[in-house]
Formats: structure tokens, C-alpha cells, sequence
């Protein structure tokens, strides 16, 4: 059996009457860029979020690196973050000019470790990025507290979090100074191509959004600021728009995946499987801890089921990083996690059969000690 990482295709089949037509109208209209459906889609994804503003960008690390700018980090500033995520959190810090304060997770839930975030504060430090890893939301109350104390900006990387719950019921991006999040074709919500959108209550912050990602100008012609080309296409924004009346289904048909697979795997798993105890997990990323992870994703690509790694390299070992003088040992859980984190198979359209031949193919790797 041919179990995929994921299946776009299965996506796209239910809804694909609806995508085709409107991407003929927007073709028909030829209104591609700042256009009507990317109002639209602004305007009904910040409602989905629970805030007042939603400015679309170009991708998920512009959001990022946009958000940071509106915020006023700067060379000089320090931004904490966690060594644990894809290297674009740290990439859109270090294109500010700032530089990336890494600090572990906790080993229970690979989110931030908040107890690090109080010891790498600084005189420098002007901003906490907390990464929600896999679709399982960081402990952001927590967090924002901190922030409150010491006087600095919450930026969410919400990159793989489209609409996880926090313990309180509200949306992941809802709660914090401004929140960022990716639409590349994989994701929960997902376009046809880069996209990305930061979201916020805070409606300076967004006005300074929507100048950085359009040359800075707010008028045709008239420049208040130097911005940037980094404007989410009106046909990845109207595709966008049709995906999300689903995401909520999509999403709980994920949730019910991952109930499948830990009836699958019994009481006493051969790997960890994700267990969050409190808030919420759309598992984006349906992440394991497994012994002898290599040889597994071996074992399984072999048996026709495809898995992937999330991060084998962690920020702080990276070569592009070495200058922040991190070395191997700084970060043991985190170091721990890259070496044994294996995502498993994880989309909505994921049968039963399906996740019991990848279940019941780690459980044969394990008991015959491959």
C-alpha cells in the first residue's frame, strides 16, 4: 500500500469546480494584484482569527520579517526564539539586522521552554517569537506575561497553526501583539504557491504592515516609508478564500487521524506520539520520537510510505549560524528532538487502512529489532 506524506491532489478534487471558476474570473477580470479577493480574504481570515486586521504578504517569512520591522527591531536588538523550528524564524530576525536569542523547549510539549525565555532576557532583548511547532500551540499565556514584565513584543510564528486553539478557547494569533502565518501549499490552509498574511489588533502595527509590503507607499506614487514588493496574489488570496470555509472540517478530520493512530499504536507505543494535555493540536505535522529514526524512514519508504524529518539540523548547529557561538549541547532537548523526531503521514483525506499499514509497519520494525 502507497501511503504519501501528503496528498494535495485529494485536496483539490472536492473543490475543484469551485477553484477552477474562480480562477477564470480573476483571469476574466485580470484583477491579480491588491484586488478584490485579497480584501476579501484579509478581511474574513482576521474574523476567522479573532482579530481586526489581517494584511497579506508574500510568504510566511515575510510575514515575519515585516511583522519585526513594524515593531521597530533593529540592529543592535535581541529577539528570542527557539533553536527548535525551520530556520526562516531566525532568518527573518537576522534580516532586521537583530540577533536571534535561542533558547530550548520542553521536553513535554517541544514548545518554548519558558523558564529559558526569562533567563535570555537582556537589555537587548526586544521581542519574543514563540514558535507553534507541529499545530500544538507554545504556552502563550505565559509568555505574554513575561512580555508584559518586561516591556516587549509577543510575534507569533504561526506559520503551522491555522486555527489551533489556545486553553481559553481562542485561536492561535488571537492573543498576542501580532501573529504570522504561512500559506505554502502544504500547510492546513494552504494557497497554490508562497503566501503568507500577519495578523493583529493593533491597527499602527497593521498600517505599517501594508506600507513595508508594498514600497512603502499608501498612494499611488507617494512614498512615506522604503517597503518592500511582498503582496499575497489575488489568485492565491481567492483560492484562499474557498479553502477556508473548510479548514475547520479539515482540521477536525486531522484530530480524528490522530486518535486513529494512537488506538493503533495501544497503550504502550514503540515510539512517543504526540499527547497534548491541554489547548489544543491540529497536527500540521503528525511528529513522533523514534529510536533508530533513520533506519525506520528507511524501513518505511520501503514499504511504500513516505515520512519526513522536521528539523534534523537545529538553528543553533547550523553553518549559516555559527557566528552566534552556540555549540553542540547547548540545547539538549532540542538536540534530542532532531535526532529522533519522525512525521508521520498527515492530511484529512488519510484513511483507516492507511494509517494502520504505517502503524502496523513501525510496530513490525520494532518487534522483529531491525
Amino acid at each position: 500500500m502507497k501511503v504519501p506524506f501528503v496528498d494535495l491532489s485529494a485536496q483539490y478534487e472536492p473543490i475543484k469546480t469551485e477553484v477552477t471558476a474562480k480562477i477564470s474570473e480573476i483571469i476574466k477580470n485580470g484583477d491579480f494584484i491588491l484586488g478584490e479577493d485579497l480584501r476579501q480574504f484579509e478581511s474574513e481570515f482576521a474574523s476567522y482569527i479573532g482579530v481586526k486586521h489581517g494584511v497579506g504578504v508574500a510568504s510566511g517569512t515575510d510575514a515575519l520579517y515585516l511583522a519585526l520591522l513594524a515593531c521597530g527591531i533593529k540592529s543592535g536588538d535581541e529577539v528570542i526564539t527557539v533553536a527548535n523550528t525551520f530556520i526562516a524564524t531566525a532568518i527573518a530576525i537576522s534580516q532586521t539586522g537583530a540577533k536571534p536569542a535561542l533558547v530550548d523547549i520542553d521536553p513535554k510539549t517541544h514548545a518554548i521552554d519558558t523558564k529559558k525565555i526569562i533567563q535570555c532576557i537582556t537589555k537587548y532583548t526586544k521581542a519574543i517569537i514563540p514558535v507553534h511547532l507541529c499545530g500544538r500551540p507554545a504556552p502563550l499565556a505565559e509568555i505574554n506575561e513575561i512580555a508584559r514584565k518586561h516591556n516587549l513584543y509577543v510575534i507569533e510564528d504561526a506559520a503551522q497553526a491555522h486555527g489551533a486553539l489556545l486553553p481559553d478557547n481562542k485561536k492561535v494569533g488571537s492573543n498576542s501583539g501580532l501573529a504570522c502565518f504561512s500559506f505554502y501549499p502544504a500547510k492546513n490552509l494552504g494557497a497554490y504557491g508562497d503566501g503568507g498574511m500577519v495578523v493583529t489588533n493593533d491597527s499602527e502595527l497593521a498600517e505599517k504592515v501594508r506600507l513595508l509590503r508594498n514600497y512603502g507607499q499608501k498612494i499611488k506614487n507617494q512614498h512615506s516609508i522604503m517597503g518592500f514588493n511582498s503582496r499575497l496574489d489575488n489568485l492565491h488570496a481567492a483560492v484562499l478564500r474557498i479553502k477556508l470555509k473548510y479548514l475547520d472540517k479539515w482540521n477536525n478530520q486531522r484530530r480524528e487521524n490522530a486518535k486513529v493512530y494512537k488506538e493503533l499504536f495501544g497503550n504502550t507505543p514503540p515510539v512517543i506520539v504526540p499527547n497534548p494535555d491541554k489547548g489544543d493540536h491540529i497536527y500540521h505535522l503528525y511528529a513522533v520520537l523514534a529510536e533508530k529514526r533513520d533506519k525506520l524512514a528507511e524501513f518505511l519508504k520501503n514499504k511504500g510510505i513516505a515520512t519526513g524529518i522536521h528539523y534534523p539540523i537545529p538553528i543553533h548547529l547550523q553553518e549559516c549560524y555559527k557566528s552566534l557561538g552556540y555549540r553542540q549541547g547547548d540545547f539538549p532537548v532540542t538536540e534530542h528532538y532532531a535526532t529522533h523526531t519522525l512525521s508521520l503521514p498527515m492530511y484529512p483525506e488519510l484513511s483507516r487502512d492507511q494509517i494502520k499499514w504505517v502503524a502496523d509497519s513501525i510496530k513490525e520494525f520494532y518487534q522483529n529489532g531491525i
